[in-house]
């Protein structure tokens, strides 16, 4: 294909582009504009639908139209050291080739098979620190050099670690402390081994729907280490002697001060991997031997927030749609850190979220953006507490209102306060279940009546791993193992229980994914009784159930008598309620 001189066509209408390229007449574009006109729709895609370009061409003419030029990648000639400035899982996850590199600009060039792919092209500025420009290439010609030049199987994280193991530029530095000049530091951030490595293990994270990711410096190693449904999975260590050239690369790629040491730092990154958005939330803490960092990975294409989605049964969803759609009170929901809390809310939000309703939000941190939600960030450095947020939210004109966590007494008060004046308030509690919230709001100084006037009711949950349903396989318990959920072999005759095998998978653990149990108290007129008159935990609980109530291990036992997960997760996550 003859090369178009692209500054004639940077801009152009689409029909005019592809009249230069000689792939349609202007009758044809003439044809196209009428159709446009009576149907809508991209001149693009109605061109294609006529018959008179291929898809193949529509990218071309796109990308002359963003002003890339064209490269011809069954001729271009790639140097090693250039095709080596990516990662092979990197260049694949967004299908990108390197064409060209000149180190005194840090400008690469980079060829692309669609012009709507300029997340790749932010993403590689974010991750790898390069000055890029991309050029156009034939998509299947595109394939043809990827597969030519990167092969993924061959490179791996490990390959990576033995290299820098053997680079005396940082094994120099092993020991070094606080010596290490500023002007070492950028160097060793900059370095493409270190940039490689941390992609590399960015994008495997991502691969393996891991939640956090832990790069935790030790007085006589550094580790690296990934949550994955809740439980940390230790990876290859890379050498000691890099932790500081890791931390530091971080820190650039989050927009830290990588001057600063001695002090926390929070940031935030954003990329967009295989199309989706991904939020990549940034902690780093000083510790005795170095800097440990640790990223929270938000995957959105990773997480429903659909409440159909989240594990709450027929019964307890029909309950809940009621409690979220009262005109006004309080709805908690509680459990320990890490149980779904955010994203049970969130789904109830997303329910909620209407044209016709004002939705404000105090979070610490805001976890996931949602269009049509008004979201605060929690800064107590500077005084903006959710107190503080909450008393200038009842001046904004809300309809729900949703407070990240009851801390404290002021807190739970203007929460009050803002039910009492006919607004439906959201917020989370840190407590074992939900009977003991009751306990944890009178202990903060809460007086009963209020509580009584304006709670409607309490969902707490847990998080239990799902079976692997690749390696799924039907076993007989142990009277031992049904002992743990008080049953006896005659409770669960004629009954079917699961495990997983372990396979390559779920990384041999048995397990894939997670489900949220779930028990739901709501108040009526003889819990609020007892609530008045102060009643224990234990005497909520029992009044409770008595209405209805699921405990945790029951919607447990459910979640293992449908097949879901195991008598040993629900043990592990339900523990409390033996204490009856």
């Amino acid at each position: 294909m003859a090369t178009p001189n692209v500054s004639e066509l940077r801009g152009r209408p689409l029909g005019r582009v592809l009249v230069k390229m000689d792939k349609v007449t202007r009758e044809q574009v003439h044809e196209a504009l009428q159709v446009q006109k009576e149907k809508g729709g991209p001149i693009g895609q109605i061109l294609i639908e006529l018959g008179y370009i291929d898809q193949k061409t529509c990218n071309l003419a796109l990308g002359f139209q963003a002003g890339m030029e064209y490269v011809d990648l069954k001729r271009a000639e790639i140097q090693p050291e250039v095709l080596h400035l990516i990662p092979a899982q990197m260049a694949t996850t967004y299908k990108v080739v390197p064409l060209e590199y000149d180190q005194p600009t840090n400008h690469l060039k980079v060829a692309v098979a669609s012009a709507n792919n300029f997340h790749a092209i932010d993403d590689l500025r974010t991750l790898m620190g390069f000055n890029v420009t991309a050029k156009i290439a034939d998509p299947d010609d595109l394939d043809a050099a990827m597969a030519k030049h990167f092969n993924v199987d061959v490179e791996s994280i490990g390959d990576l670690i033995n290299e820098l193991a053997g680079d005396e530029q940082f094994s120099v530095l092993e020991n070094r402390g606080e010596s290490i000049d500023l002007e070492t530091i950028k160097e060793m951030a900059d370095s493409n081994p270190v940039k490689k490595l941390v992609n590399m293990v960015l994008l495997e994270a991502i691969r393996n729907r891991a939640s956090d990711i832990h790069f935790e410096p030790f007085e006589e190693e550094f580790k690296m280490r990934y949550r994955i449904d809740g439980l940390l999975y230790e990876m290859l260590p890379p050498p000691r002697s890099i932790a500081v050239a890791i931390a530091s690369r971080i820190k650039v790629m989050a927009d830290l001060d990588i001057a600063e040491r001695r002090l926390p730092q929070d940031g935030r990154i954003e990329l967009v991997v295989n199309g989706s958005p991904v939020d990549l939330r940034v902690s780093v803490l000083p510790t005795m031997f170095g800097e440990s960092v640790v990223m929270r990975v938000l995957d959105r294409s990773n997480v429903s927030l659909d409440m159909e989605r989240l594990g709450l049964r027929e019964d307890d969803i029909r309950v809940f749609r009621q409690l979220i759609q009262r005109p006004n009170g309080i709805v908690i929901v509680t459990g320990p850190t890490g149980s779904g809390k955010t994203t049970t809310l969130y789904s109830a939000l997303n329910e909620l979220n209407d044209v016709t309703v004002k939705i404000l939000t105090a979070e610490d941190p805001v976890e996931y953006d949602i269009d049509g939600l008004i979201q605060t960030q929690i800064n107590e450095d500077i005084g903006l507490t959710f107190a503080r947020c909450l008393r200038s939210f009842l001046r904004q004109d809300p309809d729900i209102v949703l407070v990240g966590e009851i801390r404290d007494l002021e807190t739970a008060e203007i929460s009050v306060q803002a039910s009492l004046t006919g607004h439906l308030v959201f917020t989370t509690l840190h407590t074992n279940d939900a009977p003991s919230s009751i306990a944890r709001l009178l202990d903060l100084g809460m007086e009963p009546f209020l509580i009584t006037a304006t709670l409607e009711g309490i969902v707490a949950q847990r998080l239990v791993r799902l079976i692997c349903p690749r390696c799924k396989e039907p076993f007989r318990p142990t009277e031992e193992m049904l002992m743990e959920l008080n049953l006896t072999p005659e409770d669960v005759r004629g009954r079917t229980f699961y495990r997983g095998a372990g396979c390559d998978y779920c990384r041999k653990t048995g397990y894939s994914g997670r489900l949220g149990i779930y028990e739901i108290m709501l108040l009526d007129d003889e819990i609020r009784e007892l609530i008045t008159a102060r009643s224990s935990t234990n005497v909520l609980r029992s009044a409770s159930r008595k209405r209805g109530m699921r405990t945790l291990r029951e919607s447990g036992m459910l979640a293992i008598y449908d097949g879901l997960t195991t008598i040993e997760e629900v043990v592990a996550q339900t523990i409390e309620e033996e204490m009856e």
